[in-house]
């Protein structure tokens, strides 16, 4: 077995933990996800650097947080110069393969991948760029509630195609690899961009479950009562224009538990491939999302906030060739993803510069700190909105916003604010002592604005007259595909047979 394994990170979109078997949910079906927890590392309680995709992704690959990777939002750009893990596997001797979504805005449509198999599912540019100075003013891009409302079957989707492509490319590399001469080891990150709204599948995966056998959401909570960043949420995403039915509820999530079932089913084609290609031993595989879902609790949906349903990520590694299953109960990070990956490689996690930490101790039976911290500048936020989880409790802070404090072991479904409680007030200054220490957030403020100001002007120039898009073109090199005369009939036939045939 090679000190160099192979590893295959699929990635899921808007996936949260709390809809799936191997978190406590009694009713999705996701039987291969199920038993790579059973046979891996599950971490219970790990965290985006950010609760949206796009600076959630790059704080993911480069191990920081959006304040230092610079995506705010699902419009900024990720700096080309900004190592990440591709780039650091890439130098340890990986080839690097990105089959699907990344959400990578700006010119650099690479990162450190030396292949990428299909374009990305969401545009390249700069035209979906928040307004801070316009808090009240809805983007008519932005999420409304059309997703609850149609919910339910499709027979085709534009997710569908996609999803279908990703995960058709990503068997296609692995079944390369088994058959190809390229011996390096190989990083295949597949990025699929089910469960995401909207809420539809098909009749295959809808009808593994019966609407009477939904679990519906928490109550939800009067508008007047939540705090002021869910009251604009609901603003910026249309819920408060919308007053939905329980069966639209009800379906929507029949829907979503449908997608993530789909999910599923991909994940146990890539895994078969393993399998068949003789690869899976030598093969870590881990499974996370970019961030999480609502799904209607607290009367919110979609993400872009701190509680758990949102900012909570599934997070399993499994390499039972070398990692016993357990079950982590510590804090951890997508930002911890880099670092470790970096140790799986055989390299120096210690040597890189990120926000985050090598799991590797949780891996192999050890302890590590029991903490984490994300960032929120984006749709909804009027100044930056701040997150510590330690222990079981949960800190959230924006100088526009009062405080919110939750004990999550007494209060997992994050009823009760504890921030303005007397016996909480040492917790508290404490927390709002380390915020500080931590941030600038004024300084933060003004960098958000100042991006968004600077985004606006060049989005709006560079659509005029003929736009040159940035979007990721995946060439194909078809005078190397197939039968082609170039390669003796009997060799091509011979390289592209797994396995090869012995006369």
């Amino acid at each position: 077995m090679s000190d160099q394994p192979n590893i295959l990170l699929i990635m899921a979109d808007q996936l949260s933990p709390a809809f799936l078997p191997a978190y406590g949910h009694k009713l999705v079906k996701s039987p291969h996800i199920d038993a790579l927890a059973a046979g891996g590392v599950v971490f219970e309680n790990a965290y985006c650097g950010s609760p949206l995709c796009s600076p959630s992704r790059a704080s993911f690959m480069a191990g920081l947080l959006p304040s230092r990777t610079r995506v705010y939002d699902n419009a900024a750009e990720f700096a080309a110069d900004i190592p990440t893990y591709a780039h650091h596997l890439r130098a340890l001797g990986y080839r690097t393969v990105l089959s699907g979504k990344m959400h990578f805005c700006g010119p650099d449509q690479m990162h450190g991948f030396e292949s990428r198999l299909t374009t990305d599912i969401y545009p390249a540019d700069f035209g979906w760029t928040p307004d801070w100075d316009h808090p009240r003013e809805r983007p008519s891009w932005y999420h409304n509630m059309s997703s609850v409302r149609q919910a339910g079957l499709a027979v085709r989707t534009n997710q569908l195609d996609f999803d279908d492509e990703v995960t058709f490319m990503a068997e296609r590399e692995i079944y390369d690899k088994a058959r190809g001469v390229d011996k390096r080891p190989l990083l295949l990150v597949a990025s699929l961009t089910h469960p995401h709204d909207p809420y539809a599948i098909t009749r295959e995966f809808f009808d593994l479950y019966r609407d009477e056998d939904i679990d519906m959401p928490g109550a939800p909570i009067p508008v007047e009562q939540l705090d002021p960043h869910s009251q604009r949420l609901r603003h910026v995403c249309a819920m408060d224009a919308a007053t939905l039915a329980e069966q639209q509820i009800r379906t929507a999530r029949r829907a979503y538990y449908g997608e993530i079932s789909y999910v599923d089913h991909n994940v146990g084609r890539m895994l078969k491939a393993l399998e068949d290609c003789g690869l899976r031993d030598n093969t870590v595989v881990i499974v996370l999302a970019d961030h999480g879902e609502m799904l209607g609790d607290k009367g919110l949906w979609y993400k872009m906030s701190f509680f758990e349903n949102s900012a909570r990520v599934p997070l399993i590694v499994n390499w039972p060739a070398r990692f016993s299953p357990r079950r982590v109960a510590a804090a951890a990070s997508l930002m911890d993803v880099t670092p470790t990956l970096v140790d799986l490689a055989g390299g120096r996690a210690a040597d890189i510069d990120t926000d985050g930490r090598s799991l590797k101790p949780h891996l192999t039976g050890g302890d590590a700190p029991d903490e984490t911290c994300a960032e929120y500048l984006a749709e909804g936020a009027i100044a930056p909105i701040v997150m510590i989880r330690r222990g079981p409790h949960k800190f959230i802070h924006s100088p526009a916003d009062p405080d919110q404090l939750y004990d999550l072991a007494r209060d997992p479904g994050e009823r009760t604010n504890l921030a303005a409680s007397p016996a909480q007030a040492e917790t508290v200054a404490a927390f709002r002592a380390e915020v500080a220490r931590r941030w600038r957030l004024d300084a933060l403020d003004a960098d958000v604005r100042a991006s968004q100001r600077r985004r606006r002007i060049v989005d709006s120039a560079l659509n005029q007259g003929a736009p040159k898009a940035w979007d990721f073109q995946p060439f194909k090199d078809a005078s190397k595909s197939y039968m082609r005369n170039t390669i003796p009939l009997d060799d091509l036939e011979a390289m592209s047979r797994f396995p090869r045939v012995q006369d």
